[in-house]
């Protein structure tokens, strides 16, 4: 269904094109060859408002967003090439694997890909670094807790750790933060990935496809994330950058709930991906809209929300979270029973763990 309404902006192509989208690469030219062909200047006064606004409905149509939504979506795929450098593409395919034109896998980050919020483990690293006071930290803790015990995502607390972060960030070099990112990633994020999910990852790269990180988390601390993982790319939240340094305010929307839809139409227009030929994962109901967008959808850790949604729809449900405490346990009692001398006792609890896992 269309999101215009009788104040549509006739400008709103035209931006897109000279504002949002400043680069020549790829959206900006999906945008004047294809969704808004070229046009002489006499066409384009003739044609105006009305061409590009058609041009942009009927794109949203395929996607079954409006024209405004893709807009926005445009701008979030735009900002994640503008924090690369001008690069869509942060992972080169590994050379001797046959590509699969059009598919792709996008995969939510937070509680689907890394235990807990990205953003939260991040924030713990700066303070460790003393680059921000325990303080600042108090609503994030009362959030994570939030999660823990009621088991599902609030929207309205989702965007206020965002907008908490975009605050940690101002005033701050865009390099400084990215050398920081990579460095708590490799303290703090990478030892708390769920290696199932990130299994399902390679499997989907070594199937000659891409892989997509699409979360509300900041999209520097995203691209960190796929870099180090060797994915394609990654869409996230863009803070405006002046200078090199944040300001500390949002360029469009946190790309939570229907935006990573929106941003997942704009790179699949731009992109020639065949959303049928797509999957996509996540673990919460939040993401109800891009996983339905896809040929496969799948939930993993699930909400309640999500398991009686997935359930009801026939999607595939993966749960990693017993895997994690299984193994965390495992470590535990090994370094328990090194400790004490008891060998026997440490490789029992190691077995055992092996056993459940290999019947999870």
């Amino acid at each position: 269904m269309s999101n215009y309404s009788e104040d549509f902006n006739p400008t709103l192509a035209m931006d897109i094109l000279n504002e949002i989208i400043p680069s020549h690469g790829n959206v900006r030219n999906f945008l004047e060859q294809v969704a808004l062909a070229p046009l002489n200047d006499e066409a384009q006064e003739e044609a105006g408002a009305a061409a590009a606004r058609n041009a942009l409905e009927a794109l949203g149509g395929m996607y079954e967003i409006g024209g405004t939504d893709l807009a926005t979506g445009f701008r979030s795929v735009a900002g994640a090439e503008d924090a690369a450098g001008g690069e869509r593409i942060l992972s080169q395919p590994t050379p001797g694997i046959a590509r699969d034109p059009g598919a792709a896998a996008f995969f939510d980050v937070d509680n689907t890909l890394v235990q807990g919020a990205s953003i939260f483990l991040f924030a713990v690293g700066l303070v460790e670094r003393g680059f921000i006071s325990k303080r600042d930290l108090v609503g994030m803790i009362w959030k994570q807790l939030k999660f823990r015990v009621s088991g599902a995502e609030n929207a309205a607390d989702v965007a206020k750790t965002r907008e908490q972060a975009l605050e940690f960030f101002r005033g701050h070099s865009v390099d400084a933060m990215v050398d920081l990112a990579e460095e708590i990633f490799d303290d703090k994020i990478s030892e708390r990935l769920y290696m199932g999910t990130r299994e399902l990852a390679e499997l989907h790269l070594e199937a000659g496809q891409e892989v997509w990180l699409v979360t509300a988390t900041p999209v520097q601390l995203a691209q960190v994330i796929a870099k180090r993982m060797g994915l394609t790319g990654a869409l996230g939240t863009v803070a405006e950058v002046e200078d090199g340094i944040f300001t500390g305010r949002l360029v469009g929307d946190i790309l939570h709930g229907p935006g990573k839809k929106h941003a997942v139409a704009a790179l699949a227009a731009s992109s020639e991906l065949d959303l049928a030929k797509c999957t996509a994962y996540s673990d919460s109901a939040n993401d109800i809209p891009m996983l339905s967008m896809v040929g496969t959808a799948v939930a993993i850790n699930p909400d309640r929300r999500l398991r009686r949604h997935a359930m009801k729809r026939g999607w595939a449900v993966r749960d990693y979270r017993h895997v994690r405490t299984a193994t965390l346990a495992a470590v535990r009692w090994t370094l328990i029973g090194a400790a004490a001398g008891s060998a026997a006792t440490a490789a029992g609890v190691v077995g055992k763990w092996l056993w459940d896992r290999r019947n999870a």
